[in-house]
């Protein structure tokens, strides 16, 4: 089930727009954890595919298997990255710029993820304390 979102949420995910650079609460965030979907909460990275770019947005080498999917953007020049649970906009991803050895980099809205510290993670019981971006 879809989780209430913000008008501002909506505008990123639902309707594929972009936060503004340097301003996402995830995009100089340290932390060991897991980012998950703020729609559907399908896990979508872990904070070791997280890189500091210098982007503005959060960044990421890799993915967890089968949880992102990219379709071609309305522009027509770049290509998307949705959540591949509820296709919600995550943002879009490069290759070639040769930031990390994978030479791949997810630019992710902050607006379109939570994070849950690692502790929480191994933690099955505990009720996760999610990070809102």
């Amino acid at each position: 089930m879809p989780k209430q979102l913000s008008q501002e949420e909506i505008r990123v995910i639902e309707h594929k727009g972009t936060e503004r650079p340097f301003t996402g609460k995830l995009n100089d965030h340290k932390a060991e954890g897991l980012y998950i979907c703020k729609r559907c909460e399908t896990p979508l990275y872990t904070s070791a595919h997280k890189f500091k770019s210098q982007c503005g947005w959060p960044s990421f080498d890799d993915q967890i298997v089968g949880a992102v999917k990219r379709v071609p953007d309305a522009d027509g020049r770049r290509v998307e990255i949705i959540c591949a649970n509820c296709e919600g906009h995550l943002g879009h991803v490069f290759q070639g710029e040769y930031l990390t050895p994978k030479n791949l980099r997810h630019c992710v809205n902050s607006l379109s993820m939570n994070f849950i510290p690692i502790e929480k993670v191994e933690d099955p019981d505990s009720d996760a304390e999610i990070v809102v971006g």
